[in-house]
């Protein structure tokens, strides 16, 4: 199924470039929900261009839990900075990544 403009890509496994976003974001991550994570891996992703990119990552935090991160990247000619945008907590390895 192609990609609808501005709709998310289809959930692809998490690689080195992912893992190195969620590496930056983990301290903002803990300090948004209020606990510290020994495990923050990425498993899975999706992308939503926009004015920049929007990554929704799962990311597991250890046992069965997983939280769901929504990073947004502004363009290169901007900086290419990257900001944690939201988190949704008290997800599972089964929960598909969806837009929120």
């Amino acid at each position: 199924m192609p990609m609808m403009c501005g709709g998310t890509s289809e959930a692809k496994s998490a690689d080195e470039e992912i893992q190195t976003i969620c590496d930056k974001m983990k301290p903002h991550t803990e300090q948004n929900t209020g606990k510290t994570y020994e495990v923050f891996s990425a498993t899975t992703y999706k992308t939503q261009v926009v004015a920049g990119t929007n990554y929704f990552i799962k990311v597991h935090v250890g046992g069965e839990d997983h939280v769901h991160l929504r990073v947004f990247q502004t363009l290169p000619c901007h900086g290419g900075e990257l900001k944690l945008t939201s988190v949704q907590q008290s997800k599972t390895h089964h929960d598909p990544i969806e837009y929120f």
